[in-house]
């Protein structure tokens, strides 16, 4: 079964560019599309709140969803990085046309399933006693809370994301693709690898070995 996903966020968007997109990639690849899922609806809204959720009920081995982008999906890392996995774990393939993605049952796919689950699992452990201890460490220090008015945030979008973006490097993902993983420039990811040495020989080697065990 194949289907094409299309979502957009406004009523003012029109779903027929998308529509347009998929039909030719499918003239292309001699594909049928034999179910369409069209919704309005932010991709900030979790999946199994809009009609993605429900395909991912039904989705079965070997379906083939399409859409334009992984953007399409949802509009944060890890709620695209939960869709991707549920649907691997389900047997299931998903195609991008704009960012060439191939989501299938191949090593790059499941390096990334790792990425996921091990990020996931150490995020659920650390996020909470992390904003604990820096709320109470800048209390203690007599600070007010919150950004200075008129302040600008020097917080990346990256921040944090050091193993992911390690996984992502050994599974031979590109700088483009994490940039749009990521929704920032190509150069803000060049950067944040270079400046924390996450494309060197020793950190993809000992991540190499974390995954052996």
């Amino acid at each position: 079964m194949t289907y094409g996903y299309i979502r957009v966020s406004t009523n003012k968007q029109t779903v027929e560019n998308q529509r347009f997109e998929i039909l030719e990639f499918c003239k292309k690849q001699n594909i049928t599309v034999d179910s369409w899922i069209e919704e309005t609806i932010s991709g900030t809204v979790e999946p199994k709140k809009r009609e993605l959720g429900k395909l991912l009920e039904c989705v079965k081995k070997d379906d083939l969803i399409i859409c334009s982008e992984l953007s399409r999906l949802g509009r944060s890392l890890f709620m695209i990085m939960s869709v991707l996995n549920i649907l691997m774990e389900k047997g299931a393939r998903v195609w991008t046309i704009k960012d060439n993605y191939r989501l299938g049952d191949d090593i790059q796919s499941k390096v990334l399933a790792f990425a996921f689950g091990l990020s996931a699992e150490i995020e659920r452990n650390l996020i909470s006693q992390r904003t604990k201890e820096a709320l109470a460490l800048r209390k203690n220090e007599g600070k007010k809370l919150g950004r200075p008015v008129g302040s600008t945030s020097k917080k990346s979008k990256l921040d944090g994301a050091e193993l992911e973006v390690s996984v992502m490097l050994l599974a031979g993902i590109s700088v483009n693709q994490m940039a749009k993983l990521y929704g920032t420039h190509r150069k803000t990811v060049k950067l944040f690898i270079s400046k924390n040495q996450l494309d060197t020989g020793a950190n993809l080697a000992g991540l190499r070995e974390l995954m052996r065990g």
